[in-house]
């Protein structure tokens, strides 16, 4: 029997209908596949019995011919979702050990539609990191990786190694500020934020609550179109949750993109970007031209100040989400002489350096005195820097950038760590999007000299996902891109 961790969800699932091999079968390769590549320590926490648990139980209704939409087909949970029964922690310390008695709205879709959980995956601290290597479990390792370990990006990076790896069908992320979006592109997989309110947030772990969009990594356009099509919807628990029908998205796919008009942003021509990213940038945008899209340039003159209108409202919502964590009302306690001392010592043993770090900057933007000097003002940008969104797409139907300026960077690099800021620069392509609420796919476009996975992104209108899948399918097409061999 060849490779089955090797086929996408739709191949998987025709499979499985065809009656050409097992859910249990298929479920098994997979954790055969996890056991090999413990290594890259992708998943956190590993649930092989349940996982075949499920699987019978999927066998079952294909027996029966009452297979869901995802049925038997076995995922990777980013560990930001709470998950009923299983341990969810956020890669932090201070949840660790934590089982959430209640399932988050998007697992719980899945489940609904019949898709086996593996594990946990791994991701950076309550998702505040651009590498992987804020986890307290440790970093993860790019399946690319050949001498030199490298980082899979972050924060989701567990989730896009694990997919690359064929450790798991697909895998779902959450997007701050381009935390689904950069480690598919150092992975080599796509990767789909949607727009902000098209998944509910309930039941994930909060980080910045005005940007966290929950969104699938898979193997390819159309494993996406399935995810993300289970993975919607309106949720009344989720006072951010949109009342947007949700179409099929995988029926996007193969359509004419003929006369439609794709951006290219002046702005996003930096410095930083590597020529190699460059060169696959005007390479894209010919293959799109090639299929009767029409390019054009188009400004969006407020994207030199995304960055720090990012870090200065993310961290601020982050530090009034955090502020929970006590070890009194919720996360684990480390005993003290009093009250405050019992709040410090919980906190200064359960967060790590990055988080400490903008909790401290959120606590300060938010403070008397500096309120109106940095967050109200961020708020002011925010609305411009959306507001040249919406009359970029008055001149164009989508926009095509790169999603990263580079490719995957060696894992402890240290002008990484000593200079944050050089770290952040990373997101410097994904975090105004996210400011805008916009959806925004990543997709690989070629290799590096280095022979590592270089990414590009396409942005649509607000809701307007059908636009990005339809796109996105040609340029795939026409790329070929070819995965770990």
């Amino acid at each position: 029997m060849a490779d089955l961790t090797k086929l996408t969800i739709s191949e998987a699932r025709n499979g499985l209908k065809n009656k050409e091999f097992t859910t249990v079968e298929l479920t098994e390769a997979y954790l055969k596949k996890m056991d090999e590549c413990r290594k890259l320590n992708a998943f956190v926490c590993e649930a092989p019995e349940k996982a075949l648990e499920q699987a019978r139980a999927s066998q079952e209704k294909y027996n029966h011919n009452s297979a869901g939409d995802l049925e038997g087909i076995p995922l990777g949970i980013k560990d930001l979702f709470c998950t009923k029964g299983m341990a969810t922690t956020a890669c932090s310390n201070i949840l660790k050990g934590f089982v959430p008695p209640y399932e988050s709205t998007v697992t719980s879709k899945l489940l609904e539609a019949g898709a086996v959980f593996l594990g946990k995956l791994n991701l950076d601290e309550f998702a505040m990191g651009g590498s992987n290597e804020t986890s307290a479990f440790g970093p993860v390792v790019n399946p690319w990786s050949k001498d030199v370990p490298l980082v899979a990006g972050g924060s989701s990076g567990g989730s896009a190694a694990a997919v690359a790896a064929d450790m798991c069908a697909a895998a779902t992320g959450t997007d701050t500020g381009g935390s689904i979006r950069q480690p598919s592109a150092y992975c080599g997989v796509t990767g789909m934020k949607p727009t902000y309110g098209r998944c509910s947030r309930y039941g994930i772990i909060a980080f910045a609550s005005s940007l966290d969009q929950a969104g699938p990594i898979a193997k390819d356009v159309r494993d996406c179109a399935i995810m993300l099509k289970t993975m919607a919807g309106y949720d009344a628990k989720d006072s951010t949750s949109a009342r947007e029908n949700v179409p099929d998205f995988e029926s996007f796919l193969g359509q004419d993109i003929k006369g439609m008009k794709v951006g290219i942003p002046a702005e996003y021509r930096v410095d930083a970007l590597d020529e190699e990213v460059a060169a696959y940038w005007r390479k894209a945008s010919e293959m799109l031209k090639s299929r009767g899209a029409e390019i054009v340039d188009i400004s969006l003159p407020h994207t030199k100040y995304a960055l720090a209108t990012y870090y200065i409202v993310a961290p601020a919502e982050a530090s009034s989400n955090l502020a929970r964590y006590d070890g009194l009302r919720y996360g684990n306690r480390v005993d003290g002489a009093h009250l405050d001392d019992m709040y410090i010592n919980s906190r200064t043993a359960g967060f790590g350096r990055e988080v400490k770090r903008r909790i401290m900057m959120g606590t300060y933007v938010l403070s008397a005195g500096y309120y109106d000097a940095y967050y109200l003002k961020a708020q002011k940008v925010r609305r411009l820097i959306r507001d040249d969104f919406v009359k970029a797409f008055e001149k164009c139907d989508l926009i095509l950038t790169p999603t990263a300026p580079t490719a995957a960077f060696p894992i402890g690099d240290k002008s990484m760590q000593d200079n944050p800021i050089l770290m952040w620069l990373n997101d410097i392509f994904t975090v105004a999007v996210s400011l805008a609420g916009l959806p925004a796919m990543s997709l690989p476009v070629g290799l590096s000299s280095q022979g590592l996975p270089l990414g590009m992104q396409l942005i649509g209108r607000a809701f307007d996902e059908a636009s990005i899948f339809k796109a996105a399918a040609g340029l795939e097409q026409d790329i070929a891109f070819r995965g770990i061999k």
